[in-house]
């Protein structure tokens, strides 16, 4: 490929999104932890030093990145994978424990968290799996195969512990998605995920019942039969919410669930229809998981994780000077930049350190009290254009390795990207996850770099014939 076909070739508008972020997100942590009278950024055991030194090396990655052929990633792929689980197996061993989490290897001052390079790792035994020709994305054991290849490394990152890092990965299902894997799944998942956020809303009891409720409505209004089939249901769910009201809870939910089984078995063989099968099935499910979710968070759980559940779910019952805390003053610093903010470095609530963490998991709180409103879009506009570009280099990509690679890029920055600002307006868990080239962390900046310059080698392959 001549000089002209690789300028021609490279995705420019991605090229520029890509320094853009990076710009911004040094100049937002300067911000963040900027000491009036402080040269900081020529002292490298400072925060922006590090960082300073960390976007070098970035850069230097990106740029090394174009220099190896596209097609060395697809061949290597598996080898990579692997040797990001082993860095997950040592870092348990040899790791650095940092708020209660072995995740980092630390060296002269500086941290690197493995977790990081093994989103890069894993997207890439994932593409590598999904292209396999001789895949079937119908196939049982075919899907099996890759949320496996998923699994790998998020029960390694569990064992840290380190949840926030590790609901990261569940992003990779979207790629599954999009090889073909039927949208059923999903759906159950959806409605899975329903269930448990309801369950610690609300309590075991309410949302039994409501299955219940629920399953018995779609049987009296089923077309078999619809007289016998409904005198019987409500006459059950009369019995059950009469046990319910009068204070036998437990029992009230186990005669209606034993009913609503054996009304189905006895009526599949009846009719010898799958109707009562399908509704039977989610409203058994919706119940088990409704106890399972609240017996975890009411008795496994360590009270600091169901803070973090609470701020996100129940802030009420949260204390406004404890676990709510951190929410609040980001939530107040955001609102009181207004439209065009307060200016850089004039942020007062950032000068002052009323936000905890505002250089890593708040770092967003920094946008929006100093650049406001505007700001604020325009740093959400941009990672709305970098995603639209991953995903039409994705569409275009001259094989399925780079589009399931692609895929794979878009759907972990884009959870990065929705989770942090959630959390920084209050609407998601804080549960730690950085915000892509803005918040401080060396080895996330260096993995999304590396990600983003694999796929921009890649995307230049659609020139060749």
């Amino acid at each position: 490929m001549s000089l002209m076909q690789r300028k021609a070739g490279i995705d420019w508008i991605t090229l520029s999104v890509f320094f853009s972020l990076l710009i911004v997100g040094w100049l937002m942590l300067y911000a963040a932890t900027y000491v009036e009278g402080s040269e900081v950024i020529l002292k490298f055991d400072s925060p922006i030093g590090k960082q300073t030194v960390w976007v070098f090396i970035s850069v230097l990655a990106f740029l090394m990145v174009q220099l190896i052929d596209e097609k060395f990633w697809n061949s290597l792929a598996y080898f990579i994978y692997a040797g990001s689980i082993l860095l997950l197996l040592l870092v348990l061993v040899l790791g650095t424990e940092i708020n209660g989490a072995r995740s980092w290897f630390v060296f002269s001052g500086f941290s690197f968290q493995p977790s990081e390079i093994a989103k890069f790792g894993t997207c890439l035994a994932l593409a590598a799996y999904l292209s396999f020709y001789k895949n079937n994305a119908s196939s049982l054991k075919y899907m099996m195969g890759a949320v496996g290849i998923i699994l790998g490394p998020v029960l390694l990152i569990l064992i840290q512990p380190d949840a926030g890092s590790a609901v990261v990965f569940t992003s990779l299902f979207i790629v599954l998605y999009r090889a073909g894997v039927s949208s059923l799944y999903y759906v159950i998942a959806g409605f899975l995920f329903f269930i448990f956020i309801g369950s610690l809303v609300y309590s075991f009891e309410a949302i039994s019942l409501l299955s219940l409720l629920t399953g018995s409505a779609v049987l009296i209004f089923n077309k078999y039969q619809p007289i016998r089939a409904g005198l019987l249901t409500f006459s059950l769910l009369a019995l059950t919410v009469t046990i319910y009201l009068n204070g036998y809870i437990l029992y009230g939910l186990l005669i209606g669930s034993a009913s609503l089984i054996g009304f189905s078995i006895w009526y599949l063989i009846d009719r010898k229809s799958s109707f009562l099968a399908v509704v039977t099935a989610p409203v058994i499910m919706a119940i088990v998981l409704s106890f399972v979710s609240s017996y975890t968070f009411n008795n496994i759980l360590k009270p600091h994780q169901q803070d973090r559940i609470n701020v996100w779910l129940r802030p009420t019952k949260c204390d406004p000077h404890g676990s709510l805390y951190n929410i609040i003053q980001s939530k107040v610093a955001i609102g009181s930049g207004g439209i065009q903010g307060k200016g850089f470095l004039k942020g007062e609530m950032t000068k002052l350190n009323y936000v905890p963490m505002q250089s890593t998991d708040f770092i967003f709180s920094t946008v929006g009290e100093e650049q406001g409103f505007l700001g604020s879009f325009m740093i959400i506009l941009l990672f709305t254009v970098l995603l639209i570009r991953i995903t039409m280099i994705a569409e275009r990509g001259k094989n399925k390795f780079i589009r399931y690679y692609a895929y794979g890029v878009a759907s972990i920055i884009f959870v990065h990207f929705f989770i942090n600002i959630g959390m920084a307006m209050g609407v998601m868990p804080v549960i730690g996850i950085p915000l892509p080239f803005l918040s401080k962390g060396g080895s996330s900046l260096l993995g999304f770099s590396v990600m983003i310059g694999v796929l921009l080698k890649m995307d230049q392959a659609r020139l060749r014939r």
